[in-house]
């Protein structure tokens, strides 16, 4: 089977812990509400918490380089897929319901693809459980600015202890 992506170690480990924190309670739609209502990137919030509990202390300067080398992708394929597929939601003709899945594959893809970008970046040495967490807060706080005191960042610090106990 041929693979329409490019894998990493990195990028998977990246990739799984986003489907592991999204499936929690609550946490799908504070992302959303954060990427709509604040206009956050998902993604860049995922990267922020998932290099934090690694133990890495983004700052501006690596924060930026981050939405910077994520841009095209997102610019060219995960922005217009999901303005298209917003589009087609409550769609009453079957084949555009078909239609709305497939583009959701493909901005699936995309989204996989922008993790894998974000992933490829150097990460330290891992500090205790304890220290991950709180630097993945900060690391959050850094990337939603003003927008950290919305109540859903709550919902997301929670699922993220919670998936990290060990």
């Amino acid at each position: 089977m041929r693979r329409h992506f490019e894998e990493t170690p990195a990028g998977e480990a990246f990739w799984r812990f986003s489907l592991a924190l999204y499936a929690r309670p609550g946490v799908a739609d504070a992302l959303i509400a954060l990427q709509d209502r604040a206009g956050r990137d998902i993604n860049l919030i995922l990267y922020a918490l998932w290099l934090g509990v690694r133990g890495v202390t983004l700052d501006t300067a690596a924060l930026t380089a981050a939405a910077a080398a994520i841009a095209p992708i997102d610019a060219a394929a995960v922005a217009p897929l999901r303005r298209l597929r917003r589009r087609l939601r409550g769609a009453a003709d079957p084949r555009l319901a078909t239609l709305r899945r497939r583009v959701l594959g493909l901005e699936l893809a995309a989204e996989r693809q922008v993790q894998y970008r974000l992933a490829e970046r150097p990460m330290p040495n891992e500090p205790s459980p304890a220290e991950q967490l709180g630097i993945a807060a900060a690391n959050l706080v850094l990337h939603l600015g003003s927008a950290h005191r919305e109540p859903e960042v709550a919902v997301l610090l929670e699922a993220l202890r919670t998936l990290t106990r060990r």
